[in-house]
């Protein structure tokens, strides 16, 4: 398939709308907490969840639902996703309670998980090997706009129609996403795949998952022993299973596993800071949805604009300069949102263009030097092992976070006491980051990458 054909771009089209999809549903939900709190009449454990259950089950289940498409075909795992995902959305739109809208997030994820691996890796089956490059670039690039309007609108929607619309959005796009898919995008199949799944791993996961996060926000002390003793039973089976879905040999890799170790770190400081500021400039300094929104759009369009540099600089000088130099200063980012208020050229946008900064030096010599560090036949393995690790910190970061910062279940309608722990979080997610650096600074070698070799 041609990236200029008919074809190839309703199916780039339809990867476009559905991953974006759920990307935006992973971030504008943040900028509709306040007032989905104040409809629903939810504590700030609502909040958490709301956020969290989401991301739980994603982060369980992507590596699985990846592995159903290769098995069942790219296409018809992908469709399922998509109208799962949709079908979520409408329940999240039409919640008269917070545990029903947590719910229907949980139901979400599960969705996000079978249609985020499928959206790429159907570009990467069904085009040509020479236009692959190409129709991967526009992927990565229309995403990141949709990205960067995201908080515009979703802040509007909020504003203008109630934040029930941030859900019901998805319906429209779902629609065109499967037509687009029905009419131009073939089905495709690994035939290496194999019959085998690991269910009781991806199940062990999401048990480990679960019970620490119910755990961290609860201070429930038996759930957080379940976690532990799910991840030890986790470990046991991923070594024994012929099909796991976490392959342990890969982390024998000094490069692997130090780099996603600075992955834990780093995206658990990013994920803090996505919670706790358009909250926080809603809840204590007076900004609409809207103006919340567009605080961290700087951060994306810095990100989207000069990530392509950052990854070429990171290919001649290896992993360890970016990825010590980048979370030190996504840390000064951190410190310099401890100020943020009512002031936005002055407050916010400092530390938002630093954070931005920070993480644009390292998101993009992290994904290279994971993948790197991996076996060529494992390079999907590592990415999504990577992408769980990351969603796997922000799930935690976000289920503790509040409690480490001495928030209690009602503090975010207060605006003094939201605002004295939004503060101390910012100082634990600067601490997180510049762990994410220690770590890359001390534990990798020095030198290009294996792929820049």
């Amino acid at each position: 398939m041609l990236l200029k054909s008919a074809a190839g771009r309703g199916t780039l089209a339809a990867t476009v709308l559905a991953s974006g999809m759920a990307i935006l549903d992973g971030t504008v939900v943040n900028v509709a907490l306040p007032h989905l709190g104040k409809d629903l009449h939810a504590g700030l454990d609502g909040l958490q969840w709301t956020v969290n259950g989401y991301a739980l089950t994603l982060a369980a289940f992507v590596l699985l639902g990846g592995a159903l498409g290769d098995r069942y075909g790219r296409r018809q795992v992908f469709l399922i996703g998509v109208v799962w995902f949709t079908l979520a959305s409408v329940l999240c739109g039409v919640s008269v309670s917070i545990g029903m809208l947590i719910a229907a997030r949980i139901l979400q994820g599960i969705g996000a998980a079978l249609l985020v691996p499928g959206s790429l890796a159907i570009i990467q089956s069904v085009f040509d090997p020479d236009e692959r490059g190409k129709a991967i670039g526009a992927w990565s690039g229309l995403g990141g706009i949709a990205i960067a309007a995201g908080p515009f609108v979703g802040g509007w929607l909020i504003d203008t129609l109630g934040w029930r619309w941030v859900f019901y959005i998805n319906v429209p796009l779902a629609v065109l996403t499967v037509v687009l898919t029905l009419v131009y995008t073939p089905e495709t199949r690994s035939p290496e795949a194999r019959a085998r799944f690991d269910v009781p791993g991806a199940l062990l996961t999401a048990v480990c998952l679960g019970s620490t996060t119910y755990a961290l926000i609860e201070g429930n002390l038996p759930a957080g022993l379940l976690g532990i003793v799910a991840g030890v039973a986790f470990l046991y089976v991923e070594r024994r299973s012929t099909a796991p879905m976490l392959p342990l040999h890969l982390f024998r890799s000094r490069e692997f596993s130090v780099i996603n170790g600075v992955t834990l770190f780093v995206y658990a400081a990013v994920y803090g800071v996505a919670f706790f500021l358009p909250v926080f400039l809603q809840v204590s300094a007076g900004y609409s949805a809207l103006a919340a929104g567009l605080s961290l759009l700087p951060f994306t369009l810095v990100l989207l604009f000069f990530s392509s540099r950052a990854g070429a600089l990171g290919h001649r000088l290896g992993p360890r300069i970016p990825l010590t130099v980048g979370p030190v200063i996504s840390a000064a980012g951190c410190l310099l949102l401890i100020g943020a208020g009512e002031s936005y050229w002055l407050r916010v946008l400092p530390g938002v263009l630093v954070l931005g900064v920070g993480m644009t030096t390292l998101v993009a010599p992290l994904t290279a030097g994971v993948l790197a560090a991996a076996p060529d036949r494992f390079a999907g393995v590592a990415s999504g092992i990577n992408n769980a690790v990351s969603r796997a910190a922000g799930l935690l970061s976000v289920a503790a976070l509040p409690a480490l910062a001495g928030l209690s279940v009602g503090s975010y309608t207060n605006a003094v006491a939201f605002a004295s722990g939004y503060r101390i979080a910012m100082a634990f997610c600067a601490g997180l980051m510049v762990c994410g650096g220690l770590t890359a600074g001390v534990l990798l070698r020095s030198g290009p990458s294996k792929a820049a070799a």
